[in-house]
């Protein structure tokens, strides 16, 4: 337990993971507006989407349209998610707009076999393999250290539970393949797709991690949130000492691949934000601005999505306490008063005697 950070890095993907399990027919000007309204929340990289096969990503085959329309905002680094070196290509053509060439040398492994043929189309040897070229890449730039990113080691939807022990073991021998070629292992992502990690679980995987290798000190989390307790999950991350979370405006996201498709969505970036700067821990995000693009994202998909701050707003203090004389709100419009307005329920009761103080 490390105690509460003082700031943490929340790295919102609606327009990638978020947009990509939607409808393939959401106009690209409503997308170009979604991700107008990213670039005003405060995030400093974004992506714009993903270079992906239209084949099998059929969401995501208007990227040129908007890698060539949208306006850069200052102090924003925009890329996008590149699965091949065709993927790459594409994206690189709007360099330094959009820039893919930052490398991260991060190895990637599946605890799981269904899953990983499923969702990469590769045998957790296979993505091995792949990971093995990745080190030798990352010896030939002449870094020091590198990261793995831990694919669903608490269970699967296909499969069933998975150990501690089964999943430190696939994580060990990755660890030793980077330590072969003289490389260290600082950084590690886990991701789980499945929606299967409870906090317990997470704590003890986070505390063998870092007692058995001390040089991983840098921790990041993906986790999708269909049983809904991925928030308390982060919240004892946090305590953990953990920084970098995904997230992803109202929820939105999913797998098309984990059996659970839209309901496998994410914590709502506005929630989490809200939550940090409640406890005192930094953002750097414009929570209202947030808000604000949450609404844009739900009239762009075009149904409600799963946050809760954006429906009721943050906390109200000083001169946003609500008037003591309001009427019933009852319908999440009427709750949206927040931000749009006593007029949303004006149409209501006040059941109160007429000489009540609330009339006053």
């Amino acid at each position: 337990m490390h105690g509460l950070p003082k700031s943490v890095d929340i790295r919102d993907d609606t327009m990638r993971e978020g947009l990509q399990i939607e409808s393939k027919d959401i106009p690209v000007a409503d997308k170009l507006r979604l991700l107008d309204a990213l670039g005003e929340t405060g995030l400093k990289v974004i992506s714009i989407g993903s270079f992906a096969s239209p084949k099998w990503t059929p969401q995501m085959a208007c990227i040129d349209e908007i890698a060539e329309q949208f306006v850069p905002k200052p102090g924003v680094t925009y890329t996008a998610a590149v699965f091949n070196q065709q993927g790459f290509e594409r994206a690189d053509k709007y360099y330094p707009k959009i820039d893919v060439r930052t490398t991260e040398y991060m190895t990637h492994i599946e605890v799981g076999r269904i899953f990983a043929m499923r969702n990469y189309n590769r045998t957790p040897e296979q993505l091995l393999e792949q990971g093995d070229r990745t080190i030798q890449r990352a010896k030939q730039a002449g870094v020091e250290s590198g990261g793995i990113v831990l694919g669903n080691p608490f269970g699967s939807n296909f499969e069933g539970d998975f150990t501690l022990e089964r999943s430190l073991a696939v994580f060990e021998d990755v660890v030793n393949r980077w330590h072969e070629q003289g490389l260290t292992v600082k950084t590690c992502k886990i991701i789980d797709d499945m929606g299967a990690c409870m906090p317990d679980q997470l704590m003890e995987m986070l505390s063998a991690i870092s007692e058995k290798w001390p040089e991983i000190t840098d921790f990041g989390l993906h986790l999708h949130n269909q049983r809904g307790v991925t928030n308390i999950c982060y919240y004892e991350a946090l305590k953990f000492g953990v920084t970098q979370f995904d997230t992803s405006l109202g929820g939105l996201g999913g797998c098309p691949y984990c059996g659970n498709g839209r309901s496998a969505g994410h914590v709502p970036t506005e929630d989490l934000v809200y939550m940090c700067e409640e406890m005192g821990i930094e953002t750097g995000l414009d929570l209202d601005k947030l808000i604000a693009a949450t609404a844009i994202a739900e009239e762009v998909v075009g149904h409600p999505l799963w946050g809760h701050v954006s429906k009721s707003g943050p906390r109200p203090r000083g001169k946003t306490l609500y008037p003591k004389g309001m009427p019933f709100v009852e319908t999440l419009d009427e709750a949206a008063h927040f931000r749009k307005g006593p007029s949303v329920y004006a149409h209501q009761v006040k059941p109160w005697k007429q000489d009540s103080e609330l009339n006053r």
